[in-house]
Order: C-alpha cells, then structure tokens, then sequence
C-alpha cells in the first residue's frame, strides 16, 4: 500500500518538474525571439512589412488593404533599419548646439548665448535621423542641392512714386512797383525760358521819376566830388547811392543803370529778366494791363533736377538711409533707367496707410522727367557684415518654425530647424541660427523630402511600439480607447438601465488625446468638437473596471 503511495508521489514530481522545465524553456525562447534591443531575428518587428496610404501616411497597417479614409490601396513601405551607433572612442563631432536652443549651433565648443555648454552633435547620431532615398529616386524627384555660403547681403525695395518740381528751384517773378505792362516777351505758360531772358517792360511813373533823380544825384556827385569839404563830398554820394539801390530794388538790372549813367537818356520802359532757367508754371501779365505793387506776374520752375515723392512701408524703414542710391524708370520710356539718391525721410506715416514718404533727388539735364510723371522707385540697401546666406526656396515655413534639409551624402538626408532673417536681391534668404557655412542642403524637392520624413517618423514610432509590446495603431474608427493616468474616465453617464445595450450605445473621441471621452449615445467631443464614434464592449468593460479601482483605490 505504501509502496503504491510513493509510485503515486513520484509520478506527481516527475509531471510536475516536466511542466517547469517547459514553461522555463518556453519563457526563455520568448525572451530571446521578442527583446527589444534584438534585430538580427528576422522574425522580428523590424522585419515586417508595413503598408500605409499615399495620400494619409498617418495611416499604417502590417497587412495589405485599403485605407479606411479614402479607400485607396495601400502601398507597401521600406522600413530602415535602425542605424549602429560607433563606438565612443570612434565617434566623430558633426557640430556643437545649445542645449536649450537646438538652433543655435557652432563648429567649435563655447558657451550658448544663456550661458550654458555648447553639447557634442556626432555624425552617428545625425545618420540615425536621415532619410536614405536611392539615386534613381533622386533623379526623378528633382532634387537640386545649394552650398551654404557667406556674404554681403542686399535689401532691394520695390515701390511706386510720383515726379514734383524741386520746390528749392521755384521762382516767382512779382511786380514792386505799379505801373502797366507796354512789352510782354513770354506770353504763354509752359514756355521754357533761360536765365537772363527778358519777360516784360513795365511804363510806372515811379521808375521816370526815380530815373531823373538819378541822373541828378549822378551831376551833383560829379561836381561835388573834388569838393575840400568832406561832408559835402559825402552828402552827394549818400544821395547818388540811396538813388541808385531803389532802382536795384525794383529788380532793375545792373545793365540797364550803366545805360542810365553812359547815355543820360530816361527810359518810359524798363525790363524785368528771368532769374533762373526753367519753365513758365504759371502766367499772369498780359499785355497792356495795369498791375499793382505785389502782384504774382509769372512762376517759374527749374526742372534741372527733380523730386520723386515714393511711399515706403512702415516695416522697411530700418534699410532707408540718406544718401543710398536709387533708381527710377517711366512707363513712356521701356528700357531706359535714372539714377538718384536718398534726399530726405519725412519723419512722420500717414494714418491710414502706414507708410512714410520718402524724397528722392534727380538729375534732369535733358528734362525728359516731367512733374507729376509715376515712376518705378528701386532702392537698393546693402546690409553691413558678412552674412550667412541660402536660396530661400530651400526653406520650408510650417507656421511656427523653419526647416531646411541637409544632405549628409550617400543619399542620406536629414532634417534642421534653423531661424531665417532678412531676404535679400537673387531670392536668397539670411541664415541667424542653424546652419555652418560650408553645409550642403537641398535648393529644390525639399517638400518631397518633407512627406517622406514624415512617413519614416510614423513608421518608426510604430516599430518602437511593437517592439515594447504595446498593441499596433489601428485606424480611427477601430482604435481601442486608453484611459486617463489613473484610469480615470471623462463624461462617463452610464445608468443602471442602460447598461445592458452598453456594448451599442458608448461612444468616444477619435482624437487619440482625446480618447479619456466617453459617453452613451453618439455626439461631439467636449473639447474638440468632432463627432464620437463607437468603441467595442471589450474596451468599455476594461476602462469601466480600471475606473472603478482607481475611485476605490
């Protein structure tokens, strides 16, 4: 009987040391097939093919089938493996970066603009970031590359202005003595008259009298000015002069009283002479008629050099200084260009186009520049220093930041936030942070690039995820809910009578943030607006009971 016993007691230990031994051996297999840091096994995640949507790469599946959005067939993807990282002692410094500015970086160590160490970048730790793409691939996308280069950068502004007189260069011709017009020499507005032309003969009673005390004062001094008195020598020539500056007053030339002097003859005219060469703007004598004593008789405009008024932006004001050149062209006049200069920024916008006028200078010898002519102003501003300068189309601009793709050679591409500033002539763009001189980037194709980065980004968040052993990302309207930290669950309104049709009636968000939303009944999601779609009964009960033991825990 006992013996019987112990043949019982051993079988039992025999079975059960064969169950250990499979399960030991079970887990160890497991562990040697499934590790994450494991990819030479070729049945692992890194080994399976995914297939993703041309059209929504956010959309990526382990199997063939259609996308669920748009219904196109999905495309199979080339995963990359996961780059070797060097040995330390074998690494090689790409570059140096802030470590709380990855924009700001240097070919050499040093300190951040926050005071802080400049951190090692290795070319291996570039390479595992970069989009490999195969030269055909290349050639058919367009791809064209640009060197980073430094220089002088040029601010060219572009704006319309309109052609007014040289308001230094106006004359007008006034009458100081009332008389009546007998001769008119310029008899008609717009006429073009030189310097020293005659204009007009004016008859004033005036002028005869003042004639006659001239040529009296003149005799008297002639008589008196061997006189042995001193006194009477110099009341004579007082005379003789006050005399003569009333005639210069009443603009009558030095010409005309050395006449008076030679001749002794008095004249029932005298000629008033253009003062500048220019054109007649305005007329007002006419011939025969009487004017008085301040009358405007002509005006007179210089155009040898003319003004140009042009409106600058409020926001391009720092390029304008005094004295930068400028150049013009006219529509009446294709391919012909003048050249001037920065005379005078008002210091003042207008209200309501915030922009400020801006005076620009002309030569005009040929007077082919006519007020109130437009033009098209170019102004160009070159900016001090050396700069570092790429083709701006080589920038991608997604809102907040800007995105160059550099290209580390070997096909491989990789991606850099840098911060722009001022764009200049020959469509190039400054570089403040981000990038080396000497660096190469791709000049055109970059958006390619920029799809393609995207869908490698998702694919190898994917494969981290399955090689963690968390489940794979399923579509929108098939995706399990995960709770909240904690297992707590937003606008949950479950009653006790509605839960038998549970597994029909709870709803979520299909924004993976906003998957802690549930409710019964469709609707929309409290925070984002979108409609709620259906979850499985499975998912539900589990987030019930996580949120059940987290409210008792």
């Amino acid at each position: 009987m006992q013996t019987g016993k112990m043949k019982l007691l051993k079988m039992i230990l025999v079975m059960f040391l064969a169950i250990g031994i499979g399960l030991a051996g079970g887990w160890l297999m497991g562990k040697r097939s499934s590790g994450p840091g494991d990819f030479s096994q070729s049945e692992g995640p890194s080994a399976k093919q995914l297939y993703s949507c041309g059209m929504h790469p956010d959309i990526i599946q382990d199997k063939p089938g259609n996308c669920p959005i748009c219904g196109m067939k999905l495309t199979p993807l080339k995963v990359a493996s996961p780059a070797t990282i060097k040995p330390e002692g074998k690494r090689k410094i790409k570059y140096w970066r802030a470590p709380m500015d990855p924009t700001y970086i240097s070919d050499k160590p040093g300190k951040s603009p926050m005071g802080m160490d400049l951190i090692p970048v290795y070319e291996d730790e570039i390479e595992e970031g970069a989009i490999s793409i195969d030269p055909i691939t290349v050639q058919n996308m367009g791809l064209r590359t640009a060197l980073v280069k430094t220089g002088r950068l040029t601010r060219t502004i572009r704006t319309i202005g309109h052609i007014t007189y040289d308001e230094k260069k106006l004359y007008i011709i006034n009458a100081k003595i009332t008389g009546w017009i007998e001769r008119l020499y310029v008899n008609t507005t717009g006429s073009v008259v030189q310097k020293g032309q005659p204009l007009l003969g004016i008859y004033s009673p005036e002028l005869v009298s003042t004639q006659e005390e001239y040529l009296s004062a003149l005799k008297n001094f002639l008589a008196l000015k061997d006189s042995p008195y001193p006194e009477t020598r110099k009341g004579a020539y007082e005379l003789l002069n006050s005399t003569r500056k009333r005639l210069e007053y009443w603009d009558i030339d030095k010409a005309q009283i050395e006449d008076l002097e030679q001749n002794g003859k008095i004249k029932k005219t005298l000629t008033l002479y253009s003062p500048a060469t220019g054109v007649v703007l305005h007329k007002n004598a006419v011939d025969g008629a009487y004017v008085k004593a301040g009358s405007d008789l002509f005006r007179i405009a210089d155009l040898s050099t003319v003004w140009v008024l042009a409106t600058i932006y409020e926001y391009e004001l720092p390029y304008i200084k005094l004295g930068q050149k400028a150049k013009m062209s006219l529509a009446y006049l294709p391919g012909e260009s003048f050249e001037g200069k920065v005379a005078y920024i008002y210091p003042y916008l207008d209200r309501k186009t915030r922009d400020v006028k801006v005076r620009l200078e002309f030569p005009n010898p040929e007077f082919k520049l006519k007020p109130d002519m437009y033009a098209n102003v170019v102004i160009g501003a070159q900016l001090p220093g050396e700069r570092i300068l790429i083709p701006e189309e080589a920038v991608i601009r997604s809102g907040t930041r800007e995105i160059v793709f550099l290209d580390i050679g070997d096909g491989k591409y990789v991606p850099r936030e840098i911060t722009t500033g001022v764009s200049g002539e020959k469509d190039v763009v400054e570089v403040k942070k981000g990038l080396l001189p000497g660096e190469i980037i791709v000049g055109s194709g970059q958006f390619m690039l920029d799809s393609e980065s995207k869908t490698q980004e998702a694919i190898q968040k994917m494969i981290k995820a399955q090689m963690a052993g968390t489940p794979r990302a399923e579509t929108r309207s098939s995706r399990k809910v995960q709770p909240l930290s904690g297992g707590a669950v937003k606008n949950l309104n479950l009653t006790p009578e509605k839960k038998a049709n549970v597994a029909e009636e709870v709803y979520t968000c299909p924004m993976e943030e906003h998957s802690h939303i549930l409710q019964v009944g469709p609707g929309k999601c409290p925070e984002c607006g979108m409609q709620l779609i259906k979850i499985k009964s499975n998912d539900h009960s589990q987030r019930g009971a996580k949120s059940h033991d987290s409210k008792a825990d």
